[in-house]
């Protein structure tokens, strides 16, 4: 099973323009990621993939290794498919470029799921967090999922799911972490199907994937770390890194 790592990097995000190129501890939060994934030694490869000559200069010149994208792409899983299209590869893991904090552990128990998933009855396996504090649930920037008695995904959303309509359930929340892996033949499904109507409103990619019946399996990790999404974010990440 051969099984890469693909990091999808944007400069001009929306609500952090150049967030991958600002400075964490002496070196831009895309390398920090990059080098944090690449010391896993999970893969056989790992490649920053973007539409910046900025971004794929600084890991081509730091010895790592990126590609270029070749079209324009709504999310960072197009991308990606569009760089795996022609490639001899098995699994692809999905790492967002805002994650410097990637770890080994989290990145091994998704790996797990494609090796014993014996009935390749798993298109795609992603991390979850649980999360309690009230503000975050709250915080339309979390993404939530809710998953079935097997952990495979019900459904995401940036509202509080599930709603809490009686207050002695026991309800736990879950915080879906943007790391992907996926089988190529399912990555590259979601790059030839059209965005439909509950992606569109959510702005939550994974959802293409439950929208065309596809399984995802989620994995439950304890490992919070920090995704810059934000200048406060950034700060966080600067005290956390130190």
């Amino acid at each position: 099973m051969k099984i890469i790592s693909m990091i999808p990097a944007r400069y001009a995000a929306s609500r952090f323009p150049g967030k991958l190129m600002q400075d964490l501890g002496g070196k831009s939060v895309i390398l920090r990621t990059y080098e944090a994934t690449l010391a896993t030694k999970l893969f056989d490869d790992v490649y920053v993939v973007t539409d910046s000559t900025i971004i794929f200069n600084e890991i081509v010149t730091h010895g790592g290794k990126a590609l270029m994208s070749k079209r324009e792409h709504e999310c960072g899983s197009d991308r990606i498919a569009e760089a795996v299209e022609d490639m001899d590869i098995d699994i692809v893991i999905n790492v967002q470029g805002d994650e410097p904090f990637t770890e080994k552990e989290s990145l091994g128990k998704l790996i797990d799921v494609f090796k014993n998933d014996v009935d390749r009855e798993v298109d795609l396996a992603s991390l979850m967090v649980r999360i309690i504090d009230v503000e975050e649930i709250k915080d339309p920037n979390t993404v939530k999922v809710i998953v079935d008695q097997n952990n495979f995904a019900l459904y995401f959303s940036r509202s509080v799911i599930p709603y809490s309509r009686d207050a002695s359930a026991e309800v736990k929340y879950y915080k879906h972490k943007g790391v992907y892996a996926f089988r190529k033949e399912a990555i590259l499904d979601f790059y030839r199907l059209p965005m439909l109507a509950l992606e569109a409103s959510e702005k939550i990619e994974c959802i293409r994937y439950l929208e065309y019946g596809k399984r995802i399996k989620m994995v439950e990790t304890s490992v919070q770390g920090v995704e810059i999404d934000t200048p406060e974010d950034l700060e966080r990440a600067k005290k956390l890194w130190k």
